[in-house]
């Protein structure tokens, strides 16, 4: 596994429940240029037994399939790991020096990762703050991996043959490609396949995170057994119809849609309060990412339940790309927004 690569393409890989996304970007003087994508959905391979999410080798597979149909050349690669398999906190350090910075963040990581530390693969940053008194505080951003999970995904870039630079949370590959220079308070949702991951993102520090396992197919499975139809035919209206209409009386597929997503809905209430509860800023806007964000009327429904400004984030603002592709992109961007974010770490 290399460290170093004088390529100055590279790709983000993102490894979901519902498929792969890569996405190759170059760097052309000061900008990012998009030179290739592709994915594959759940629903285009043939996953019977789970082999998807439990079988490297396959994902490997999988992985060098959309490589090979999307015509990329780099093999430098960085992904993410799952936001709900990676425990996160944010520790403050008082009168530690820097030599023994390493022990006291392995003393505090104690208290809040719930698993032995044997067991994990622990990462940090500092995020310095200056203090009411003038003093200068730190505090660290941490990370918990299970040891057993980056060990996954070591084997399957080592049977994919790409060259795997590194792993991060996709919270900051979100943060990368979605927010990029803004420092203001903003929630971050990315809606998924099975779960809708929640962060609170400060100064471009995620500072609460949270993760329900309701997603996309959640509401899939919804429509499909309100209206005794094959999966494929309720993915179809859901995106057809979303939540337009949602006052009629006919509005079958619409009202399904919101009772599916109000567990999600009642998450962003209560992670609002608990942030705005315990700190002084207030969260200025949300942004939401992930395929089912592309619901007809989604943002302006969730505008009104929630009374803040609701976007859908786009991955591309910093990218550069042809323009007859605009339309196309704007389409899948959201889906994209994690691995877009990786390909970015490397150009930085």
């Amino acid at each position: 596994m290399g460290l170093f690569s004088t390529s100055n393409s590279f790709l983000g890989i993102d490894i979901g429940a519902s498929g792969v996304k890569i996405v190759e970007l170059k760097k052309e003087g000061d900008e990012a240029r998009l030179f290739s994508y592709g994915f594959s959905e759940y629903k285009q391979v043939e996953n019977k037994d789970n082999k998807y999410k439990n079988d490297p080798a396959y994902i490997a597979h999988l992985l060098n399939k959309v490589w090979q149909k999307a015509g990329m050349t780099s093999k430098n690669a960085v992904a993410a790991l799952p936001t709900f398999s990676v425990f996160s906190s944010i520790i403050s350090l008082s009168n530690v020096s820097k030599k023994d910075l390493k022990s006291a963040i392995y003393w505090e990581a104690k208290k809040v990762i719930p698993l032995p530390l044997d067991e994990m693969v622990l990462n940090w940053r500092e995020v310095k703050e200056e203090s009411k008194d003038g003093k200068d505080n730190v505090k660290v951003f941490l990370t918990g991996a299970p040891k057993t999970l980056v060990s996954k995904y070591i084997d399957i870039f080592k049977k994919a043959q790409i060259n795997l630079l590194s792993l991060e949370t996709e919270t900051f590959s979100l943060v990368r490609s979605l927010l990029g220079n803004d420092k203001s308070t903003i929630m971050l949702v990315e809606m998924g396949a099975g779960t809708t991951d929640l962060a609170i993102i400060d100064k471009s520090i995620p500072i609460l995170s949270r993760s329900i396992d309701i997603g996309g197919d959640t509401i899939t499975r919804a429509i499909s057994n309100n209206l005794s139809i094959g999966v494929e035919r309720a993915e179809q209206f859901k995106y057809d119809l979303g939540i337009k209409s949602i006052d009629s009386e006919s509005s079958v597929i619409p009202k399904t849609i919101s009772e599916s997503i109000a567990p999600i809905i009642n998450e962003i209430k209560y992670t609002l309060n608990l942030f705005q509860g315990k700190n002084e800023k207030q969260v200025e806007k949300i942004v939401f990412s992930g395929g089912s964000s592309m619901l007809i009327d989604f943002t302006s429904f969730l505008s009104k339940i929630i009374d803040k400004q609701v976007f859908i984030g786009d991955p591309w603002h910093r990218i550069s790309y042809p323009e007859d592709l605009k339309s196309t992109l704007n389409e899948v961007g959201p889906r994209m927004s994690v691995a877009i974010g990786l390909a970015l770490r490397e150009l930085e």
